[in-house]
């Protein structure tokens, strides 16, 4: 079990690797990455019943990134987990790499082939619905992007979760406010989440997306409600960590020059040496 400090410390070596990965392959999604990954974190090395050395163990909990294009967090947090080496990340984006723009089942520790957005949540609540009727415990959690809430799917799923009374199901946003071309609420208006999702059977609660102890608290507490599906928002920050990335649009799919690289690789082990104190 880690401690919280080492929790927050693994969320800072992860923003540096995914950053190292983008910048390596010229590509990448910077920003949505690096405001999931505290998210990641604390599912991973904490909350989820999972293991790296049996990765399809029946009785895991189940992971879906619906947001697939920030494949290069999930990936780095893969690698930190051990389900991938660290080598192997290493080729990302090179030819014939296994690490694809998006993630993949062929990657231990994915579930999903995922990025065609929309689609995750509709996958989660077959995996739960399954669960419930083979009388499995594990539990399904589901992470989506704000962006992605402009697809009608998602709401169709949230009313069968709702229906079928899945509270083996847990969907979290990573509430940035920000997709590819502007502010959400600019672009296509997804509020009020807190009665969307309520209306449709679903308890749901709210958290800082970036407090490591405060998302491990709600999220431990699942199921919220007996009979109920559990939805977070988690408020973050898309590209949080950077200082020069965080709340910009234009970085949702921009590389770092190397001078950039640079400059944010130091901006986070100052990070790390103030939780060391």
């Amino acid at each position: 079990m880690f401690s919280l400090k080492e929790l927050e410390k693994e969320a800072i070596e992860i923003r540096k690797r995914t950053l190292e990965i983008i910048f390596n392959a010229s590509g990448g999604h910077t920003g949505g990455s690096l405001s999931s990954i505290d998210i990641l974190t604390a599912l991973y090395f904490n909350v989820m019943k999972i293991d790296p050395l049996y990765p399809d163990d029946p009785e895991r909990d189940r992971f879906i990134m619906s947001k697939g294009h920030s494949v290069e967090g999930y990936y780095s947090v893969l690698a930190r987990r051990g389900f991938i080496s660290d080598d192997l990340l290493d080729t990302y984006g090179k030819f014939n790499s296994l690490l694809t723009g998006h993630p993949t089942r062929k990657v231990p520790g994915v579930e999903l082939n995922s990025g065609a957005l929309g689609h995750g949540l509709s996958v989660g609540v077959g995996m739960a619905l399954a669960a419930k009727r083979q009388g499995k415990n594990f539990r399904t959690f589901v992470l989506m992007g704000d962006g992605e809430h402009g697809e009608g799917s998602i709401m169709e799923a949230a009313a069968a979760a709702g229906h079928y009374r899945l509270d083996n199901l847990i969907a979290i946003i990573d509430r940035n406010k920000l997709q590819i071309s502007g502010f959400t609420e600019e672009i296509m208006s997804i509020e009020d989440l807190r009665k969307k999702y309520e209306a449709c059977g679903w308890e749901v609660k709210e958290c800082n997306g970036h407090d490591i102890p405060g998302l491990i608290r709600v999220l431990s507490e699942v199921p919220v409600a007996a009979g109920k599906p559990t939805f977070v928002i988690a408020h973050t920050i898309k590209g949080k960590g950077v200082s020069f990335i965080e709340n910009k649009a234009g970085w949702h799919h921009k590389v770092p020059s190397r001078e950039q690289l640079q400059e944010a690789i130091m901006e986070l082990n100052k990070k790390k040496e103030e939780i060391d104190g």
